[in-house]
């Protein structure tokens, strides 16, 4: 989509570091990151939210989990948060499927 913001970091229309980059998705880390470590893995494929993810496209978001696991590991992160907004009312402003992976601080709650 040529208004997609991640469609245009995909294509390399807008710089991002980069952590992964395979033939189905990308990671990058996060702008405003809101943990020590804050990337987002979103799928090559134009999926709008978690919620049109159907039989046509579950491979390549069962992927994009694949490609999570791997980079924690390489990156030595025992414990994890994946963080996916599906919709403006949950928080959702940039309508291309991506999930939020944070580490490197208490994320439990209420924060202590």
């Amino acid at each position: 989509m040529s208004d997609c913001l991640f469609c245009k970091i995909i294509s390399g229309d807008i710089p991002s570091k980069k952590v992964y980059e395979d033939e189905l998705c990308y990671a990058f880390y996060d702008i405003d990151p809101q943990a020590p470590t804050h990337f987002l893995v979103i799928p090559k494929q134009h999926i709008r939210s978690a919620a049109e993810v159907d039989d046509s496209n579950s491979a390549v978001v069962a992927h994009c989990f694949e490609v999570i696991a791997k980079v924690a590991k390489e990156q030595g992160m025992e414990s994890f948060r994946i963080v996916s907004n599906i919709g403006e009312q949950a928080g959702q402003s940039v309508f291309h499927l991506h999930f939020h992976v944070l580490s490197g601080r208490d994320m439990t709650w209420p924060p202590g």
